[in-house]
Order: C-alpha cells, then structure tokens, then sequence
C-alpha cells in the first residue's frame, strides 16, 4: 500500500492524547516520521512513540508548552536535531476552561486563549521559518504544509465556551490569513475543524445513553466522530492528494454545521 507521507516529517502539537494522539497515529502509518509533542503527559506520548517504532516507524517524544516561545523554539530544535528537517506541522494543542460568561475569571480566560490561539501562532510561525530555512525537498510539491485544527466552534456560537469559542475563531482567521499571505512560497495552511469526536476531553457528552441521545440530536449523520476520522482527513490534508487545497477549513463533523435544528422548520 502507498505511503502518502514516506520520507517526510511531521510534528504533531498536543499529541500525548485525544486528537493529536490519533492523527499521531495516523500520520505515522502514512509513513510519516513523527514527533511528538506534549505538555504535561509524558508516559502517554512515550508510549505512543515506542508503539510507532515498534511498528518500523519512527517517533520521539519532546515536551513543550506551546504558549511559551522559548520552549516552541526548543521543540523545533529538537525535532530537526532528530530527523533533519520537517515537512508537516500540526497545530493542534488546546483546552477548555468552562464558565458562564459573568463568571469567567481572567485567569481562564487568559489560560485558554495563550494555548489554544497564542500557542497556534507560536507554532505556526515557527514552521514558517523551518520551511523556508529547510527549502524544497523532493518529498513533496508543497514547501512544507501546515495543518491548524481548529473546531465547529469556529463558527457556531457555543454559550458557556466563550474563551473556547473566541479562540477557535481566531484560528479561523489566522488560518486563512497566513494562508493567504504564505501560499505563494507554495507553503500550504489549512484547517481542521472536529466537531463531536469521542475522546476523554467530552466523555460525559456520550458516556451515557442519555448523554448519547441528547449529543445524536446535534448530528444529522446519526454517529458521535472517532479520533480516526481527523487522522485520515489530517493525511490527506498533507499529502500532495489535497495539494490545490490551500486555506480551506475542513469540516469533519457528521453534518453538525449544517443547524439540524432548523431540519423541520423550513
């Protein structure tokens, strides 16, 4: 079967768990070398990194906080002391701190906006300055490809998420933004935008049948999303498959976008 990624290294932001960890994962089969970043969990990105090699990849672990600069240039550094260069950056490191707005303290407000928004800055710029210090390499067509992963909560307002939700729309329009003003170094931007996907950070929306029922109403395709389903739209998204796609947030969300709400009310 065809690598789409072979030859090419990726790092991955946010990848000790939940969707980071699957489009590690993903990446990694698609032969891709991976690094993998984490903040505070370090036993989970080891182990994923001892499965990739087990399995003839390659993979590292390097612990980062992405909301601080200094430490992004160091896990760059160490990614190209370990394989040379990087081809693919995935931006994909946040959090939720939930509150009703009168309530929301600054702290939390502060907290989510540095890693999920200031964090996919960081990182981010830095890939830029890789690209353009490691040049044009035969694995790809593109310069280098990065992929921002974003939320549905980028454009459905989310009551009680505001610091969530105003920093996914930040990543909107720092996606398309930088987009738009890297594509001609044929740099490739992109986002993913994930809406309900099972993972830890969300267990109470569906760990029970009630919670499930309630979460289904949401999403006209009848099935709550799998860390897989952002893992293989993340390799395609860097593959030269989607290499025309440029500045273009992907929607990976079972139809939530499309207001089933308003489905009996036209």
């Amino acid at each position: 079967m065809e690598k789409l990624l072979a030859n090419q290294v990726a790092l991955i932001t946010g990848a000790s768990s939940g969707i980071g960890y699957g489009v590690a994962k993903a990446l990694a089969n698609a032969g891709a070398a991976v690094a993998l970043n984490y903040h505070s969990h370090a036993e989970s990105a080891e182990r994923l990194a001892s499965e990739i090699e087990n399995a003839g990849g390659s993979a590292f672990a390097v612990q980062a906080d992405v909301a601080d600069p200094d430490q992004v240039a160091n896990m760059f550094d160490a990614s190209r002391a370990r394989f040379g260069g990087i081809d693919i950056v995935i931006a994909n490191a946040g959090l939720q701190k939930d509150s009703a707005f009168a309530e929301m303290t600054l702290d939390d407000w502060n907290l989510v906006l540095s890693t999920n928004l200031t964090g996919q800055f960081l990182t981010c710029q830095a890939a830029v300055k890789e690209f353009r210090r490691r040049g044009q390499t035969p694995a790809s067509k593109a310069l280098g490809k990065i992929i921002c992963i974003s939320s549905v909560h980028e454009l459905i307002p989310w009551s009680g998420h505001v610091n969530y939700a105003a920093s996914k729309g930040g990543i909107r329009m720092l996606m398309q933004s930088l987009a738009q003003e890297v594509a001609p170094e044929c740099i490739r931007v992109n986002s993913i935008a994930p809406g309900a996907i099972r993972t830890p950070i969300n267990k109470d929306a569906w760990d029970t049948q009630e919670a499930l029922d309630k979460l289904l109403q949401l999403i006209p395709y009848g099935r709550v999303g799998d860390v897989d389903d952002i893992g293989k739209a993340a390799v395609w998204l860097a593959s030269d498959e989607s290499d025309y796609v440029v500045g273009t947030t992907l929607f990976v969300d079972g139809g939530m976008t499309l207001y089933p709400g308003f489905a009996g009310n036209g």
